[in-house]
C-alpha cells in the first residue's frame, strides 16, 4: 500500500506539473502567434517568453525520475505518505506557477508586440514566477531524498 501510495503523488506530481505547462503554453503559443502573423522578425524576441512556461513541466518530470528511484515496493504505508508529501512542493509550485507565469509572459509578449525593444527587460516579470517554481523543486528533492535515507 506504501508503494501506491508513494506512486501516486509521483504520478500527480509528473501529471499536474505538465498540465500547468500545457496551459501555460497554450496562453504563450497563442499570443505569440498573433505577434508573429504581424511581424514575423520578432520569432527570436518572443520565443523566451513563450517557453518559460514549459519549464515547470520538465521540473516534474525530474521531480518524477528522482523520487521513483527511491520507492521500493516493500515501502510502509507512512513511508508511502511520506513520498506523497515530499513530491507535493513541487506538485503545487508547478502547476501553480506554469499557469500564472503563461498569463504572465502573455502580456510581456503583447508588449513586445508594440515595442520590439523591450523584450530583455520584460523577461523579468515570468522569470520572477519560475523562482517559486524553482524552490518548488529543490524542496522536493530535499524532502524525497531524505525519505530515501530512510528505507
Amino acid at each position: 500500500m506504501g508503494y501506491t501510495i508513494a506512486m501516486l503523488g509521483i504520478a500527480l506530481c509528473v501529471l499536474l506539473c505538465g498540465i500547468g505547462s500545457c496551459i501555460g503554453l497554450y496562453k504563450t503559443s497563442t499570443a505569440a502567434a498573433g505577434i508573429l502573423g504581424e511581424d514575423p522578425k520578432k520569432f527570436g524576441k518572443v520565443m523566451v517568453l513563450v517557453l518559460l512556461p514549459a519549464t515547470q513541466g520538465i521540473y516534474g518530470f525530474i521531480i518524477g525520475i528522482i523520487a521513483s528511484g527511491s520507492v521500493s515496493a516493500a515501502m510502509s504505508v507512512e513511508m508511502g505518505w511520506a513520498m506523497f508529501f515530499a513530491v507535493l512542493p513541487m506538485t503545487v509550485s508547478g502547476l501553480a506557477s506554469a499557469f500564472f507565469q503563461g498569463k504572465s509572459a502573455v502580456n510581456c509578449i503583447y508588449a513586445v508586440g508594440k515595442q520590439e525593444s523591450l523584450s530583455g527587460k520584460l523577461i523579468v516579470y515570468p522569470g520572477m514566477i519560475e523562482f517559486y517554481a524553482i524552490l518548488g523543486l529543490i524542496i522536493s528533492i530535499m524532502l524525497s531524498g531524505g525519505v530515501a535515507a530512510l528505507l
